[in-house]
């Protein structure tokens, strides 16, 4: 069994640490942060300054993905998250009558949840397994390594301590190549593709005796220049999102809360949660200027690096439009886990560890690359309602209507089958193909308002 070294205490830190105990590792996790999530969860998610995870109160997504470690992996933590008052949605419940079950439509159940909840239960469930240390309010500030370039510990304001693996657990912003820098490493190969979005949130809680918001509209749509979110989560907290070019002139008006409520009511998701007159529970939070970031520790040459493998962030860093970033972070995690007693410091070990994340996370990477995309250039040039375009918006929309349709999108959105198996169906295509024949003036991303009538709703 191997000694893991996990640094840093987010999400998948501490799943890390934890899947690692559970195979039989020991482990040591390492934050800078002073304290752990506890169960207070609106006082942690609403008061919690937490300068080094800048998104720990935007919204996020648990897909089917992330679910399904934690139902087979972490059964108790997924029971916490429910006892917390996480919910759980199945895509196919946005039809009237669900359709006829198949192998497989397991998978396609979202948790409802807001961040602090998931990393509340897995803090819980931490404190409780005895081959775990934690060490919060302990940073670490380097790297001890051995010739090769092979790391064998960290060293702390307290002194080195030495592991059989590192894990780095630090987001895009934690240091290590920094540290692999000084250690004398060959750069990592990074790979980063700016989205040009921006994005504001407001969170609110539904009125007492009403438990779930309205099932329809769909939660998510998008226009030529702007689109909205709403993002259900626990304990009858909700959030309203809406994203933008980051050079739309009309975006710093967003962050004002009359200005932000005007213009989310222009979109049918916004105006639906809206109406239930709910109570804001925090001013508008901005955050833009994000990309999409592969980081590899293997360059043409081989490792460049052993003994250190990076997880979420700190490898494949996503923008939030398709809500990735928890699952490929605990499907690292849960790789990591299983292959640490594999010799985890040689050169066989970060070869392998990397094959797998280049099979594994890039292709879901590259989808979320191909989709800012798009969604960029549409932003910034107010088009793309022509072409495949056209095709995609199309398939987004049938799949409303069409269960058949929508279990395929619900695969990819889950993270369950990639675009190109799930959307390469012939029934599907036949089905996308009749709708679009039955709607010859079909003009995609045409929900919300004109353009003229938003620039007066954010002049106001």
């Amino acid at each position: 069994m191997a000694h893991v070294l996990v640094v840093g205490g987010g999400v998948g830190g501490l799943a890390t640490a934890l899947l690692a105990a559970r195979r039989g590792h020991t482990a040591e996790l390492f934050e800078r942060d002073t304290r752990a999530p506890g169960t207070a969860l609106d006082r942690d998610f609403f008061g919690w300054r937490r300068p080094a995870v800048p998104q720990a109160t935007q919204p996020h997504a648990l897909l089917g993905a992330a679910r399904n470690v934690l139902r087979d992996d972490l059964p108790d933590v997924h029971a916490e998250m429910l006892r917390l008052g996480a919910r759980e949605r199945h895509e196919l419940d946005w039809f009237d009558v669900r359709p006829p079950a198949r192998p497989g439509d397991e998978d396609l159940v979202m948790l409802q949840a807001r961040r602090i909840v998931l990393e509340s239960a897995l803090a819980t469930a931490l404190r409780g397994e005895p081959g775990v240390v934690t060490r919060y309010g302990e940073p670490v500030t380097g790297l001890t390594t051995a010739p090769g370039v092979r790391v064998t510990g960290v060293t702390t304001p307290s002194g080195a301590h030495r592991g059989d693996l590192v894990v780095d657990a630090g987001g895009r912003r934690g240091g290590v190549e920094r540290w692999l820098t000084a250690a004398g490493c060959r750069p990592p190969v990074v790979e980063r593709h700016r989205t040009g979005l921006a994005y504001f949130c407001r969170w609110y809680r539904l009125p007492a005796g009403l438990t779930e918001g309205p099932r329809r509209p769909w939660t998510v749509t998008g226009g030529a220049f702007a689109g909205c979110a709403v993002f259900p989560a626990d304990n009858r907290v909700f959030a309203v999102t809406l994203f933008v070019h980051t050079e739309d002139t009309t975006r710093s008006a967003l962050r004002h809360p009359a200005v932000f409520e005007a213009a989310a009511r222009t979109f049918p998701p916004g105006a639906a949660w809206l109406a239930l007159d709910a109570e804001p529970l925090s001013d508008v939070m901005a955050t833009a200027s994000l990309d999409n970031r592969w980081s590899s520790l293997v360059d043409e040459r081989g490792p460049v690096v052993t003994g250190l493998v990076p997880v979420g962030d700190a490898i494949a860093h996503t923008n939030p439009t398709l809500g990735q970033g928890t699952s490929l972070a605990l499907w690292a995690a849960r790789r990591v886990a299983r292959t640490a007693g594999n010799d985890p410091g040689s050169a066989r070990f970060a070869a392998e560890y990397h094959d797998w994340a280049v099979s594994t996370l890039k292709p879901w990477f590259d989808y979320q690359v191909v989709a800012d995309g798009a969604i960029g250039e549409r932003f910034a040039t107010r088009a793309g309602r022509a072409g495949t375009a056209r095709e995609v918006a199309a398939l987004f929309e049938c799949a409303l209507e069409d269960p058949e349709v929508m279990r395929a999108r619900a695969r990819v959105r889950h993270l369950a089958d990639p675009p190109a198996r799930a959307y390469a169906d012939p029934q599907v295509r036949a089905r996308v193909a009749r709708w679009l024949a039955a709607r010859p003036d079909y003009e995609p991303n045409a929900v919300g308002p004109e353009r003229e009538e938003w620039e007066k709703l954010t002049a106001g």
